[in-house]
């Protein structure tokens, strides 16, 4: 039986990818990317020439059975997200519980968090923190969320679509009032 690779990959800067990835990445024989053509750039960047396939939100089901029959097969594959660790608000969480579920080995390639490293740099107290994904797409369901950790005593940490983020602020303003916030996004790409 092969081993599923749970690869890291650059959140902004293509150079932010560790040694150990880039040699998984050469290695396996198949890479499951969330969008194959955003993959395709960094391994090109890189000269990997291995396979992808695409495993994203809307083929989890059909595709992860697809991965999983491979492995099972004895063949080795990596999965990757666009940016960052896989599994982590996204669809790679769904291929590890089908590797659980299968009892295939699962081996991670850590690397960059877009979570941690603007944790690291926003100045809020990074002791003790919660992470929360992606806020919910309706507004009330969101707000409930907001609402639920209005009282933390934690720095909270959430992702949000640039389409949202405006009405979001707005929410956490009415709702929380006046508190620190920060925003982030693609800081680590080269400008």
């Amino acid at each position: 039986m092969g081993k599923l690779y749970v690869v890291a990959t650059p959140i902004g800067n293509l150079e932010d990818i560790t040694l150990r990835a880039l040699r998984t990445l050469k290695d396996v024989d198949l890479i499951a990317a969330e969008d194959t053509r955003h993959t395709r750039k960094l391994l090109n960047h890189y000269g990997i020439k291995t396979p992808l396939t695409s495993y994203f939100e809307h083929n989890e089901l059909t595709k992860g059975r697809f991965i999983i029959s491979q492995i099972k097969e004895g063949k080795d594959v990596a999965l990757v997200s666009d940016a960052g660790t896989p599994g982590i608000s996204d669809p790679g969480c769904k291929l590890m519980k089908m590797a659980v579920e299968n009892l295939i080995d699962a081996v991670p390639i850590p690397g960059a968090s877009a979570m941690i490293t603007a944790l690291s740099v926003s100045g809020l107290p990074t002791d003790s923190f919660v992470f929360e994904g992606f806020l919910p797409r309706g507004k009330g369901e969101s707000e409930k969320l907001i609402l639920r950790i209005r009282t933390e005593k934690r720095t909270a940490v959430f992702y949000e679509s640039p389409s949202r983020l405006k009405n979001t602020l707005e929410t956490i303003l009415k709702i929380c009032g006046d508190i620190d916030v920060v925003i982030a996004r693609e800081i680590t790409n080269i400008k």
